[in-house]
């Protein structure tokens, strides 16, 4: 198995105002990193099919939503679900199943700071219908389930995690 977890966030003072160079820099890690990765992963992956193996991208609520001042980390992530999909489909016959985890609002560093911030939590929490941040291990069993043979079935899917907020 192969968890494809690259992320870096950013945010532009605007959409116009975004350089080539914070654009490139988010497309770099979360879009090419995740290309390279699992492209390896998936070679090796091929090599010993008919075994094969499960390849889980992490992806975000950005990529279905959108994100003010943050549309290059929202399309990264929507390109990694199309890339998902597709080596989903392309390699299943060799055993290998690809999915992808949305994640909402998950505790860590990545999202410490909004987490920390009162008029952030005052405004989103409430729209959690859980009542809570998710913590890391809500996160891991959804990402065991998937890169483990009890997955064995499941493939070009995108699961979300997040309490509820994206039923809304």
């Amino acid at each position: 198995s192969c968890f494809v977890n690259a992320g870096v966030g950013g945010q532009a003072p605007s959409f116009v105002g975004m350089s080539e160079d914070e654009w490139n820099r988010v497309m770099r890690v979360n879009l090419d990193g995740a290309f390279f990765t699992a492209q390896e992963a998936v070679k090796q992956m091929v090599a010993q099919s008919p075994q094969g193996g499960s390849v889980v991208f992490t992806t975000s609520g950005s990529a279905k939503y959108g994100q003010q001042r943050g549309q290059h980390y929202g399309g990264s992530k929507g390109a990694v679900i199309s890339m998902m999909k597709g080596i989903a489909v392309e390699h299943a016959r060799h055993g290998i199943r690809c999915n992808a985890i949305l994640p909402g609002w998950i505790e860590s560093d990545m999202t410490a700071g909004a987490l920390s911030w009162d008029k952030f939590v005052a405004n989103v929490l409430p729209r959690v219908p859980m009542r809570r941040w998710g913590k890391p291990e809500d996160f891991a069993g959804l990402a065991v389930y998937l890169a483990s043979d009890a997955s064995s079935y499941h493939t070009g899917d995108v699961i979300t995690i997040d309490g509820g907020y994206h039923s809304f």
